[in-house]
């Protein structure tokens, strides 16, 4: 173990030659640095229209010289994209075997002659999908029109680290089951509203069950942090903003029973507020959309019984109607833990304390056309217990508690041309085993910005972003426990172009991350970027990494 940094100074003229490296700032995956280890492609494809074209999907088999199938000590995904031209960001989702395995999103070209980004993701928690072969899918839709030509052009490659006695086989589920959609052709992913269901059954034999959701705002959803409330709506004109409050709530229900929530985090994509900001640091969370997790144990004497159960993925508002604009794509993984006995699991649900939905509030005033304050609040308290007897005879008593708070604060002055919003998410997630913490979530997601239009035409603007994703997150006791502190703040000027040709403005980043987790390792990195597209620079003027992770 040791540590090092560097500090660079840096200016990239984005003139012919140029090819500019964006980034998302996050910790290297934590993999065995010595170990044998074994790389093959999975695909190489360009995504053009891909809207019309589809997804690019292959087979995926596991390799055979690292060491017996299954028992790898790690797995990464590495994903680099280039493109230039002009494009609007894409979202981007992984699939295999019909699991949503990784959520991204695209850098949004620049002039010069183009960008690149590699982003390597940790997928050593759904090993159990890759000790078969499948059907591996990236679905990237693009499309190609007078404007727009960027085409993203990627390479898909997996790494399996052979397991040793001082890297040991990493610790796996026994199944891995889907909330999905279940296509073969598209990306798993569902679109909500309306709410996702699906009947799924779990063998008799279950002990545990935790899972992961995917979930990601779109469209009308895309700002829905921004949403004005629906009673305020009409005192703003539609073309700034939508409606329907800037709460949210992605729930997990089974059998109409609420199981668990989330209050999401805000992802900026690379086109969001002004495009300068995020070249070439992205915002935190664009290359890997966070996920949220859920102990599901408490229901397992419900679900082991040889027959089907509902699971229920939706998102709410804090409207008394509880409605959304479309769209989110939401989907969702069950990572099962089955007993060494094929006995059933039998036991009781001894307490199921959770609302159909989080206690919210909506209050605001109206000063004129355009000029208003509205504030939203929630707060959610969940609290799930049961009794569990495994075929061997092993008695878990399981406790599942979230208390999660929430408040949107909106002003809009000058016939809503200027608004700034400050928005604070917090919350503490946890569930124990017989007294043992095996998931454990305290999240801070604190954002607040201003978004200032310099005339009626809506074609310029300046804004700013103070925003920080504070989590220290063990997601289930297949993985290990890790604090993440990110915080990140921008400023900066846009004007439209003509068919989005000839665009400029320009933007300032500053992003300072610390990672941790209960091995000992640890990263930390401080950078700050200049952007400037009137003289066609970006300036990197400090970027300094830490920690034992930093080689």
């Amino acid at each position: 173990m040791f540590n090092t940094f560097c500090c660079i100074f840096l200016i990239l003229s984005l003139t012919s030659g140029t090819v500019i490296r964006d980034f998302q700032v996050a910790q290297p995956p934590v993999v065995p640095v010595y170990a044998k280890y074994c790389t093959v492609e999975v695909f190489s494809h360009d995504f053009a229209n891909s809207f019309v074209a589809g997804p690019a999907i292959t087979q995926l088999s596991p390799p055979e010289d690292c060491g017996p199938v299954g028992s790898w000590a790690a797995i990464t995904l590495n994903l680099t994209v280039t493109t230039n031209g002009t494009q609007f960001d894409r979202l981007g989702i992984f699939t295999f075997h019909n699991v949503e395995i990784w959520r991204t999103s695209t850098f949004e070209p620049t002039i010069g002659d183009g960008i690149v980004w590699t982003y390597i993701k940790d997928v050593t928690q759904y090993m159990p999908l890759f000790t078969e072969s499948g059907e591996f899918l990236l679905e990237l839709d693009n499309l190609i029109e007078t404007g727009l030509d960027g085409i993203y052009s990627t390479t898909v490659a997996a790494t399996y680290f052979e397991s040793s006695a001082e890297y040991p086989p990493a610790e796996k589920a026994d199944i891995i089951i889907p909330i999905s959609t279940l296509s073969n052709t598209t990306a798993d992913d569902a679109s909500v509203p309306p709410a996702f269901s699906l009947n799924i059954t779990v063998p008799n034999n279950t002990v545990a069950v935790y899972a992961e959701i995917f979930a990601s705002g779109n469209g009308l959803e895309e700002d829905w942090f921004f949403n004005v409330p629906d009673e305020f709506f009409s005192n703003i004109s539609p073309n700034i903003t939508s409606p329907h409050d800037g709460f949210r709530e992605v729930r997990l229900l089974i059998d109409g029973l609420v199981a668990g929530v989330a209050f999401p985090y805000i992802t900026v994509f690379s086109g969001g507020f002004i495009p300068s900001f995020w070249r070439p640091i992205g915002s935190y969370g664009i290359a890997e959309l966070p996920t949220y997790f859920v102990d599901v144990t408490p229901f397992v004497p419900l679900l082991t019984g040889n027959s089907p159960h509902n699971f229920t993925l939706d998102v709410v508002s804090a409207e008394a109607t509880h409605t959304i604009n479309p769209n989110w794509y939401v989907s969702g993984i069950l990572q099962v833990i089955l007993d060494t006995s094929f006995e059933p699991t039998i036991g009781n649900m001894t307490v199921h304390s959770a609302s159909n939905y989080a206690d919210t509030s909506i209050t605001g005033s109206v000063e004129d056309f355009g000029q208003f304050n509205a504030t939203v609040t929630a707060t959610r308290n969940i609290h799930i217990e049961a009794d569990i007897l495994s075929g061997s005879g092993q008695l878990t008593h399981v406790i599942w508690t979230q208390d999660l708070q929430f408040s949107n604060i909106q002003t809009y002055r000058n016939n809503g041309l200027l608004a700034t919003l400050k928005q604070t998410s917090t919350g503490n997630s946890s569930s124990t085993h017989n007294g043992v913490a095996v998931l454990s979530d305290v999240f801070s997601y604190p954002f607040s910005t201003n978004f200032d239009y310099l005339d009626e035409t809506l074609s310029n603007w300046t804004s700013s972003i103070d925003h920080s994703y504070d989590r220290i997150l063990l997601p289930n006791p297949l993985r290990i426990a890790s604090t993440i502190n990110n915080h990140q703040t921008t400023d900066g000027f846009f004007q439209l172009g003509s068919e989005k040709i000839g665009n400029f403005g320009n933007g300032t980043n500053n992003n300072t991350f610390s990672y941790s987790d209960v091995k000992g390792n640890t990263y930390t990195r401080s950078v700050n970027a200049i952007n400037s597209n009137f003289n066609d620079t970006i300036a990197i003027p400090f970027d300094k990494i830490g920690g034992n992770l930093a080689h």
